[in-house]
């Protein structure tokens, strides 16, 4: 990646070594993954801004929430991208695309390029006017120059010649002025954003080289400038327009940034993998902070707690609490990160909340789903804090809901700052509670009186043995139902439940009830018979009843089978009386050894066996 035209040759010698050191820089690559998360932050942690970060080998422009711990977008821009700025209300970022001689309006709503503006050749450096209406590029090229973009028409509407290759550009606080860094003509222009002109060029004093990047202090009153160079910062007195002071630093310094309070200044030293920290009370240096390799610009948070650096030879991102002046993260970025920009925090989002009821006595775990949670302090149900907010990453909080009398309440999420809505959460009096079954037992006929005792039972609107419906059911209080047991297909042990609009009951030993098989009767008929001399069999015509004795109810749709002796006759199934009756050839000297059948039925899995002897009365 050039860092001038490539068809005309550096202007000078300071220019080449800054060129040979941005190519050294594409060669390395060092593959990251986009998507790398930043540490989780804790929940009362306060919320931290989305950083952009161009990605000059890339050409995207990657945006990181420190909050949630990752990436919210890689966005596809222009060729080369170097530098980035963010617009006042944080609604639009500007990317220079070196290569493409444009500026990429990313809309940071979507993240997403919402519009493309044509500069001309080499945009280098961008940056805005405190009011948001104009935006300044600075076109590295040799003679300079610095376009100036109308942001509601998105167009150049002058261009400001300034010194040769300007790497950087910034507008005083209040507007009236902006300043451009012009590494080849070792100077600093003064721009009247009123005329468009070049108000004052400041001359790099004696001992200071190849102006590279700069900061205006919060008060306009100074402006820090890097000398690439000659490893020192010089400071200028805009009142005056001349240099106060000369502050060395490490070697090869590009990006500089200041705290809110203008208390401190950070100068990525591009040569010596570090950050310099000066005093801008004393004008010193006061820490020496390690990042990765050749870091080139900084940018800080608005809160001032962080610094972010992005270092071009390790394709990654440091992050330092300027607290106690450590990094205390290293984020994998696009390829060859050159410019950076902090913004606003990402606004937090509430997509869902689940489950959405639970019980009276509270004590549900409650799962919050949306974007940017990670700086949630509280959730909140119908004014009442949950207990156990858990931040779970920045898309996940859960959280413990609180007891609540019956009905639907407002559940809110306190994150960021703000109060989102985070839906509605229905209380319901607990699931009820079968804590004892009597009697515990009864026929699989079914129609016993059950007497169920536990507790919620009031509202109750279904009462179940095992699968099968009570035949019915009365509640008598919250703690008591009658029940009359249906009857069953087969004899063995089941958990009774009661359903009420809060769930139904948990199964236990306490709600068992046991089937049993009903006993059976059968009741043959005697059947009387004449043989005739010399016959050698009879037809005989049989019949037997099936009551279940338990119910005292006739058995339908059993099979009754007849002998004689162990001559089987017929086989018959019951009717709807619990009749059964079959004809059948019987031996006639069987007949008469045993004058007498058997009908037997076998049982089923809710009937016991039976069987019943009937004579064969002979009377002829």
């Amino acid at each position: 990646m050039p860092l001038a035209p490539a068809s005309r040759p550096a202007p000078h010698r300071r220019l080449r070594r800054l060129r040979r050191g941005a190519a050294m820089a594409l060669t390395t690559t060092v593959l990251g993954t986009i998507g790398a998360v930043l540490p989780a932050v804790p929940a009362h942690a306060a919320p931290a801004p989305l950083v952009y970060v161009a990605n000059s080998g890339g050409r995207s422009v990657t945006a990181y929430d420190p909050v949630a711990g990752a990436p919210v977008a890689t966005i596809p821009v222009g060729s080369t991208p170097e530098y980035v700025a963010l617009s006042p209300d944080g609604t639009q970022a500007y990317v220079a695309d070196n290569g493409s001689g444009t500026v990429s309006v990313i809309d940071t709503a979507s993240n997403t390029v919402a519009g493309t503006i044509d500069v001309g050749p080499y945009p280098w450096s961008v940056t805005f006017s405190p009011d948001g209406a104009h935006a300044y590029v600075g076109h590295f090229d040799d003679p300079g120059s610095v376009d100036v973009i109308d942001t509601a028409t998105r167009t150049v509407t002058a261009t400001v010649p300034v010194g040769g290759l300007p790497m950087a550009v910034e507008v005083s606080p209040d507007g009236s002025r902006a300043y451009a860094a012009n590494f080849a003509d070792d100077s600093v222009s003064v721009i009247d954003t009123a005329t468009h002109t070049v108000s004052a060029v400041v001359p790099d004093p004696a001992g200071a080289r190849s102006p590279a990047g700069l900061a205006v202090s919060p008060d306009g009153g100074r402006v820090y400038v890097t000398h690439y160079d000659t490893a020192n910062v010089t400071v200028i007195d805009t009142a005056s327009n001349t240099v106060a002071a000369t502050v060395p630093v490490g070697a090869l310094p590009r990006g500089v940034t200041l705290t809110p309070d203008g208390r401190y200044a950070y100068v990525a030293n591009r040569g010596a993998n570090s950050v310099s920290v000066l005093s801008t009370a004393t004008d010193t240096v006061v820490a020496t902070v390690p990042v990765g390799t050749r870091p080139t610009a900084t940018a800080m948070a608005p809160d001032g707690a962080h610094v972010y650096v992005s270092n071009n030879g390790a394709n990654s991102m440091s992050v330092i609490d300027t607290a106690t002046n450590t990094v205390t993260s290293v984020v994998p970025t696009g390829t060859g990160p050159v410019g950076l920009t902090a913004g606003r925090a990402a606004p937090p989002t509430v997509t869902g909340l689940s489950p959405d009821h639970g019980p009276t006595t509270g004590g549900t775990t409650v799962t919050v789903t949306g974007t940017h949670l990670g700086g949630t302090t509280a959730v909140v149900f119908d004014g009442t804090p949950a207990a156990d907010v858990s931040v779970v990453d920045g898309s996940t909080v859960t959280a413990t809901a609180p007891p609540h009398a019956a009905g639907t309440v407002g559940v809110a999420l306190v994150a960021a700052g703000r109060t989102l809505s985070a839906g509605q959460y229905t209380y319901q009096k607990p699931a009820p509670v079968v804590t004892a079954v009597a009697p515990a037992r009864g026929p699989a006929g079914g129609g016993t009186a059950v007497t169920l005792t536990g507790t919620g039972l009031t509202g109750a609107t279904a009462v179940s043995f095992g699968t099968v419906a009570a035949t019915s059911f009365t509640v008598v209080s919250d703690t008591r139902i009658t029940a009359t047991a249906p009857a069953a297909s087969t004899a063995g042990t089941v958990d009774v439940t009661v359903t009420t609009p809060a769930g139904t009951s948990a199964t236990g030993p306490a709600d068992r009830y046991t089937y049993g098989r009903d006993t059976t009767k059968l009741t043959a008929t005697p059947l009387l018979l004449t043989l005739a001399p010399g016959q050698l069999s009879i037809n005989l015509n049989l019949s037997a009843t099936l009551t279940d004795t338990t119910t005292g109810r006739p058995v339908a749709g059993a099979t009754v089978a007849f002998t004689v002796g162990s001559t089987a006759v017929c086989t018959a199934v019951t009717s709807a009386a619990g009749t059964a009756s079959c004809s059948g050839l019987a031996p006639v000297l069987t007949v008469l050894l045993h004058l007498s059948y058997t009908a037997t039925y076998t049982g089923s899995a809710a009937l016991d066996p039976a069987t019943a002897t009937a004579g064969l009365i002979r009377i002829g």
